[in-house]
């Protein structure tokens, strides 16, 4: 995992975006897209607020994606090897970057058609323990007609990234304004931060 660790850091210092195409295994991708398919099916992805737990708007009209977290304690298979991937890439980070961090959280974001995320950032108003936000998708045979686009802000330009398989994308919360697309067809990934608490 190290090459596509140091592809995401490389991607990040020299242009403010990591982007690893081939982030995830097909077959780790293909588990957490099963997984976010059933906690859909069981009716378990809750519709998303803006903001964290102390000011939450669960009324808002910026974003229509629903998520599901995943927790430190879980059992599943697919889960735990991401995690733990991740944990490495945290690491690795620290060992090489010297970045400090200490903690992540991640969730199951689901965008059904007809859903988008408008610009902002991802950080709180009263918390900025969010130092990195990190993208990994799940999303097969993903055309540009399809939408959906993570659209990432910076020096009065836009990037616009397609949501492939597999791809992951790293940035700094508190840094660069993004949004997502109108997605076209349903939309899933596993999006999160890289915390120092």
């Amino acid at each position: 995992m190290e090459a596509k660790f140091e592809e995401l850091i490389e991607g990040f210092v020299t242009g403010n975006v990591g982007i690893s195409e081939t982030f995830l295994s097909i077959s780790l991708a293909a588990a957490l897209q099963k997984n976010l398919l059933q906690l859909d099916k069981d009716n378990l992805m809750i519709k998303a607020g803006i903001g964290n737990d102390k000011i939450k708007n669960k009324e808002q009209k910026t974003r229509g994606d629903s998520t599901s977290w995943l927790q430190d304690d879980t059992k599943n298979d697919a889960e735990m090897e991401f995690m733990d991937t991740i944990r490495q890439f945290i690491g690795h980070l620290n060992r090489t970057c010297y970045t400090g961090l200490n903690a992540c959280e991640f969730h199951y974001a689901l965008y059904e058609e007809g859903t988008f995320y408008n610009r902002h950032k991802d950080t709180f108003r009263n918390d900025n323990d969010r130092k990195f936000s990190m993208i990994s998708y799940l999303n097969r045979d993903w055309v540009a007609a399809d939408g959906g686009q993570l659209i990432i802000h910076q020096n009065e330009t836009s990037q616009s990234i397609l949501p492939n398989n597999r791809k992951a994308v790293f940035f700094q919360s508190d840094v660069l304004e993004h949004e997502v697309a109108v997605a076209h067809r349903s939309r899933m990934s596993v999006t999160g931060w890289l915390k120092r608490v």
